[in-house]
């Protein structure tokens, strides 16, 4: 969990030039306490629960809690060098939200920023939702009370799911249609000639997305360098479609199922619950217990050789390529 964290503080977030309000410490670390309750102040080896919007100076968020739809858990760690956003946190207690800065110059010198790292200040908008005290806790019996919060936190998650999803069809006027897995799926182009199947190859452009509406994946270089999926381009990778074996557990279920509905030609949006893509566990950018949208095109189908050797089992992603997360 404390890599997690410092990668935050690395990785994070800033906002403009003004620090009307801010209260200054040690290594040019600024704070803004928006919201403070009572309590006792947040201390390293805590444990704790927080959303976090990123920012960097030109007011890009590189990081949302809100938007993957699941809070930072984390433990707290010692404060790594002057000026680290581990200082602001310490200022705070359960319930409290501030605008925490951090001087890029003091987290270079720390060697906890890439020296080509442009601008003036790493900001974090962030809101204290629990906090477990270490104290004189024995650690089993903190352990014990931190796989609670796991526990808790994941329960929630997993109950909030079907409002997520029928608020994105309600939101985005979806007319979508449910299978008996709980698959929904709208056909968005209607293709010809008969539909894929088992075994077959399926050739597919596709574009994933959390809910939110940010993308995580392509395969379309033009939407891969769109403005607002900036830091998703990756140069080194060949944007083109994909081929996958259908129906044979390839790819996450909701992709076995979904592209059986399709023919040639076909485009179709997919909705699907985590229960048919990446459940309790999540992947990369998404979180446990997050539904996933893909819109895809069936571009062409590959009937399979019979004398051909039967080809590896691929990756669960749809693609090798991990989405970036700025």
């Amino acid at each position: 969990m404390k890599k997690n964290f410092l990668f935050l503080a690395v990785a994070a977030l800033g906002f403009a030039s003004c620090n009307s309000g801010f209260k200054k410490s040690d290594g040019g670390l600024l704070y803004n306490i928006h919201e403070d309750k009572e309590g006792t102040n947040i201390k390293a080896g805590d444990f704790v629960v927080m959303n976090l919007i990123v920012k960097n100076d030109a007011d890009s968020v590189l990081n949302n809690s809100y938007d993957q739809g699941m809070p930072v858990i984390t433990a707290v760690p010692q404060p790594q060098f002057k000026g680290d956003v581990v200082n602001g946190i310490l200022l705070l207690s359960q319930g409290d939200s501030a605008t925490i800065r951090v001087n890029i110059d003091s987290a270079k010198a720390g060697n906890h920023m890439p020296k080509d790292f442009k601008g003036k200040y790493l900001t974090y908008q962030v809101k204290i939702e629990k906090v477990i005290a270490k104290g004189k806790l024995s650690d089993q019996v903190f352990q014990g009370r931190v796989a609670e919060l796991f526990k808790a936190e994941t329960a929630k998650m997993e109950k909030a799911e079907p409002g997520k999803i029928q608020k994105y069809l309600d939101d985005n006027k979806l007319k979508a249609t449910k299978t008996a897995s709980g698959l929904y799926y709208v056909i968005t182009k209607e293709g010809s000639g008969p539909k894929i199947g088992k075994a077959d190859s399926a050739v597919v452009n596709y574009t994933g997305k959390l809910i939110s509406g940010k993308v995580f994946d392509t395969s379309i270089k033009e939407i891969a360098q769109a403005k607002e999926n900036k830091g998703l381009y990756n140069a080194m990778r060949p944007y083109k479609p994909i081929h996958i074996a259908v129906g044979v557990g390839a790819v996450i279920p909701g992709w076995d199922e979904g592209l059986q509905l399709l023919n040639k030609g076909s485009k179709a949006t997919f909705v699907i619950p985590s229960k048919l893509a990446y459940g309790q566990q999540g992947a990369g950018p998404i979180p446990p217990f997050t539904p996933i949208v893909f819109d895809v095109e069936l571009v062409d189908i590959i009937k399979p050789n019979p004398n051909a050797p039967k080809p590896a089992a691929m990756p669960q992603m749809p693609t090798q390529q991990q989405p970036a997360t700025k």
